[in-house]
């Protein structure tokens, strides 16, 4: 037989090692000792392969706007609130789309070939929106862009949260967003929560709230949200994402709710960078983590992702769009450090996430996708410990990325041949577009 591409000798998240032959866009085989006529071999020396990273929590209308038009001093989330407030009517759609394709430059660069961004669509002009849809257009070829259309100053705060939502469904938004939380009122928060799941069911579209990222042990929108999962046949649809309300629940309270939350099919995201450095600041000692129960719910088999969140915005002045870095991070805040757990949390960032996003054409079987990424680590538990470094990254069949001798190379259409994960942060008192 003829392939387009074997990979030969690679090792497989369960310790297998294997060959990987490549036809088009799709895997043609999967078994030990391939022998084909085929236009190219790669021997990875044993090293992991692994389907693409994943991030199902991500806010690319803001990416790599830290310093614009001023920095985060408290580090808060109300101050990264009030920022972004001050950036919207600054922000132009060619500024919006350069920020974004460079980000999914790095993105694409490390392996994480799909990313779900709620996409602020409180600013009647849509312009982050329209600005987002290009980006997904041009880079479908080697990453799967979700947009959710996310009413952030609240669906029913915001004057025109509920018209600008439809709009932004109307112009092509894949996700039905929210952020109960934040309406004005716990009742608004509730209503919020039933009109946004009856919108979903009415469209046949999927939801992931924003919901209970707060302190406040008392924000409890995640039991309304999978009221409305059960009540409206959802299940698998349904997404609660950040929860940092159950860090200071009580445990009886919690002992309820997550069994109905792994009946009802809802799943949570949990983003453990900045849930953990924006959480807790009203907080003395002891300081809360701002990271749900991860251990408990994943016992109680609700499939429980990490995200990235953000990077380099007006509320997280770190990150690079590495999603080993959320693993480790997440896995030291919910205390997940045996084998088994550190390889769940490799799992969490590429197999789980895929899960929630119905990425159903990621997987290294025949018939999938022909998207993977080689790490230079010989198991998953390693490629956590050591954020191991992406040494070949294949999308559909094609190979996009190289790191020979510590560059990172690309191959992407319209894009740069080499990237770099640096960021230069706008003099204090200037003002950027």
């Amino acid at each position: 037989m003829t392939f387009d591409l074997i990979i030969q000798n690679a090792t497989l998240f369960d310790g297998h090692c294997t060959d990987i032959a490549i036809t088009g866009e799709r895997i043609a085989a999967v078994e030990s000792g391939i022998a084909a006529e085929t236009g190219k071999t790669i021997d990875v020396g044993n090293r992991l392969v692994s389907q693409p990273f994943v991030d199902p929590h991500f806010h690319m209308d803001a990416t790599l706007s830290y310093g614009i038009p001023r920095r985060n001093t408290s580090g808060t989330l109300f101050e990264g609130i009030r920022l972004w407030g001050e950036l919207k009517p600054l922000l132009t759609h060619d500024a919006v789309r350069e920020r974004a394709l460079r980000y999914c430059d790095w993105a694409a660069a490390q392996g994480l070939l799909a990313i779900r961004s709620h996409v602020d669509v409180c600013d009647d002009r849509l312009l982050a929106l329209d600005a987002l849809i290009e980006v997904r257009s041009e880079i479908a070829s080697y990453i799967d862009l979700q947009l959710v259309a996310f009413p952030q100053d609240g669906h029913h705060r915001s004057p025109n949260g509920h018209m600008n939502l439809l709009r932004a469904l109307d112009r092509g938004a894949d996700v039905i967003g929210g952020i109960p939380h934040f309406e004005q009122t716990m009742a608004d928060g509730t209503q919020s929560v039933i009109d946004l799941c009856r919108l979903a069911e009415e469209r046949g579209l999927p939801v992931d709230l924003h919901c209970d990222e707060t302190d406040d042990p008392m924000s409890r929108h995640i039991e309304q949200l999978v009221a409305e999962t059960r009540r409206r046949g959802m299940a698998g649809r349904v997404t609660g994402s950040h929860l940092t309300s159950m860090h200071g629940m009580d445990s009886y309270y919690v002992s309820k709710l997550l069994p109905m939350m792994a009946e009802a099919g809802v799943a949570a995201i949990l983003n453990p960078l900045v849930n953990i450095v924006i959480q807790g600041r009203q907080e003395s000692y002891p300081r809360r983590r701002g990271l749900a129960r991860v251990p408990e719910m994943i016992a109680h088999g609700i499939a429980v992702g990490w995200g990235q969140d953000c990077v380099l915005d007006p509320w997280y002045s770190l990150g690079k769009a590495d999603m080993l870095d959320v693993a480790h991070m997440g896995l030291h805040v919910a205390q997940m450090t045996s084998l088994d757990d550190i390889r769940h949390c490799f799992r969490m960032v590429t197999e789980v996430n895929a899960q929630i996003m119905g990425l159903n054409e990621f997987g290294l079987q025949p018939g999938k996708l022909a998207s993977m990424v080689v790490l230079d680590a010989n198991s998953a538990e390693d490629a956590v410990r050591l954020r191991a470094e992406r040494l070949m990254v294949i999308s559909r069949g094609r190979i996009i990325a190289r790191r020979p001798g510590g560059t990172i190379s690309l191959d992407l259409p319209g894009r740069p041949s080499e990237v770099t994960l640096r960021h230069t942060v706008p003099d204090q008192d200037s003002a950027h577009q």
